[in-house]
């Protein structure tokens, strides 16, 4: 798993987190030994880090894409969408962060059908679109969903090209590493 620390980035002229903090609650932060799904002890929903002078270098460097991406409009803003997007660095998938007190978030719109539009622009450039809920994995495809269950440390999204009537489609599976 790649530390986000490693990657840090400045957030878009214009954008702040405010009043945001789904972050804190969807996510694992090993050095505070916080699980993804329920709020980091230290956060005050809606005002910020109780220490956030003193908070680990994992939060300290992460930024959603909301913050990183202009042409995100204030829909896409966390606390308003309820999903937390980023782009993994590696494999350049787009992972959405669901707040499990809204598990159906991604799929109202705008939010469900850009979704499918960002997964069909993907094929071609192998990456993929998932989603998760904590730990369990939905890979969005144009023309359907996959759950996954539960993502491992170790397991990984392979996908195959399927020739099918109506055309070349993509069956996905988790697979261990």
């Amino acid at each position: 798993m790649l530390d986000p620390a490693v990657f840090a980035s400045t957030p878009a002229p214009g954008r702040d987190c405010g009043t945001c903090t789904l972050c804190c609650k969807v996510y694992d932060v090993p050095a505070l030994e916080k699980p993804a799904g329920s709020w980091c002890r230290h956060c005050q929903p809606g005002r910020g880090c109780g220490i956030h002078e003193t908070r680990p270098q994992h939060c300290r460097s992460f930024h959603c894409m909301w913050m990183l991406e202009t042409w995100l409009g204030p829909e896409w803003k966390p606390e308003k969408a309820k999903l937390v997007l980023t782009v993994d660095p590696e494999t350049r998938f787009l992972l959405v962060q669901v707040d499990p007190g809204s598990p159906g978030a991604w799929r109202r719109d705008p939010y469900y059908g850009q979704l499918k539009n960002w997964a069909a622009a993907g094929i071609a450039q192998g990456r993929q679109v998932i989603v998760f809920l904590n730990k369990s994995a939905t890979v969005v495809l144009p023309d359907r969903d996959v759950p996954l269950g539960i993502m491992g440390p170790n397991d990984r999204i392979v996908a195959r090209e399927r020739r099918t009537p109506q055309g070349i489609t993509l069956d996905v599976e988790k697979v261990a590493a």
